[in-house]
């Protein structure tokens, strides 16, 4: 008799399914029963606006390219394509942080590196997640066999927890943060940072978002922060900053100064990302990674910017409907995310009432953890003119 294959069984251990998934079940059952009805969507974190003109005169320069012999490029280095990893080494530059670039790695987006990232860390590490969550960070930690702890954000910190004394080995901060749109001051940073140092750990910072900060004293990378370069780990993505989420690329710093114990010696961290990635990926599309270096030249920045600010006077419309109806949130300012107080009503319960009654998606706040419940998040990424329907609605039936 032959070896019995068995399954990863920690994935049993999932939330029966992705959030998002369980939220384009329920609206393809409204259309079906309602198909005459027009649904705004203000649910799910996809960009709307077309790539920038400077992205996409680059990608199509690089077109041209790989149909010439002479211009054709095959795989790029382990790291990625050096000409990119200049760019995001001067637009670190520019927030006053100085990389190699040894350090920086391409990826094909921070979901994938968020999740990939645990693969160099030890099984049994103690892993610490803010709730409520991204549940990438979550799920991912599950299916390696992982039981995280959570911290909590409520109304009471404004959803920024702080260390509570707890020990751990890895945790997972994202600021500005998805789902609750709030964003970490310096002084925040820094105690996270003291802590992290103070006990060994290391902090995965998502910081998908930060081209949305737009106060000048709020930090867009934890490694502004002083003693980050020994414990944190930055994941970013051109997803949101370029409009990326159809093209594909991200990067990943990882400090050279970042060491920890590998068999009784001090390894370093960035020497095993290396070696998990020439191992399991073999990099971005040379014709993205162009694209992502054309939108933080002069031309493409002031481009991705114009994008940007059109979503964040889509928020401000969220934002001033619940200050006009009187209900607590979070986010919106320095962030495409918007975290409402749910009115008398489960968060799944208010989901369903706003598709029945205004035709608006959202995301209930109990897909992203138990904190969650009783709140709800509304985004920015829309059409201009679809937000301002949705808030019209919304203010009708509230």
């Amino acid at each position: 008799m032959g070896y019995k294959m068995r399954l990863n069984g920690y994935y049993e251990d999932l939330k029966q399914s992705y959030l998002f998934i369980k939220i384009a079940q329920k609206v393809k059952e409204f259309q079906k029963a309602r198909p005459e009805t027009e649904i705004m969507r203000l649910g799910i974190g996809d960009v709307t606006m077309p790539l920038a003109p400077a992205v996409t005169a680059a990608m199509r320069r690089a077109v041209d390219e790989m149909g010439s012999a002479e211009t054709f490029r095959g795989y790029s280095s382990d790291w990625g394509y050096e000409f990119l990893r200049e760019a995001i080494k001067g637009h670190y530059a520019e927030k006053g942080v100085k990389l190699d670039l040894s350090e920086i790695f391409i990826s094909d987006g921070a979901k994938s590196d968020a999740g990939n990232i645990t693969d160099i860390f030890d099984a049994d590490s103690k892993v610490l997640i803010p709730d409520p969550v991204y549940p990438v960070y979550v799920d991912t930690n599950i299916m390696a066999g992982r039981k995280p702890e959570y911290i909590a954000g409520n109304e009471g910190n404004r959803f920024l927890p702080l260390p509570d004394g707890r020990p751990a080995d890895l945790i997972y901060l994202c600021s500005p943060n998805n789902p609750t749109g709030a964003v970490y001051n310096k002084d925040q940073l820094q105690a996270w940072v003291d802590y992290a140092n103070a006990n060994n750990a290391i902090i995965l910072f998502d910081s998908a978002y930060e081209m949305f900060v737009g106060d000048a004293e709020l930090p867009t990378s934890i490694l502004q922060i002083p003693g980050a370069e020994t414990c944190a780990i930055e994941i970013c993505s051109f997803s949101k900053t370029a409009g990326f989420t159809g093209v594909r690329c991200g990067y990943t710093v990882v400090p050279n100064a970042l060491k920890r114990k590998a068999g009784g010696d001090d390894v370093s961290v960035n020497s095993f990302w290396l070696r998990r990635q020439t191992t399991k990926f073999n990099g971005v599309s040379y014709i993205s990674q162009r694209g992502a270096a054309a939108a933080f030249s002069p031309e493409g920045y002031t481009q991705i910017k114009e994008n940007i600010n059109y979503y964040k006077r889509n928020t401000k419309m969220i934002c001033d409907m619940l200050s006009e109806l009187g209900i607590w949130y979070t986010g919106g300012v320095n962030a495409p995310y918007v975290w409402m107080k749910c009115p008398n009503m489960s968060s799944w319960g208010f989901f369903d009432f706003l598709l029945d009654k205004a035709h608006v998606v959202g995301a209930p706040g109990e897909g992203f953890g138990d904190n969650g419940e009783g709140y709800f998040r509304l985004t920015g990424f829309g059409a201009a003119e679809n937000v301002e329907k949705a808030v019209k609605k919304i203010k009708s039936v509230m």
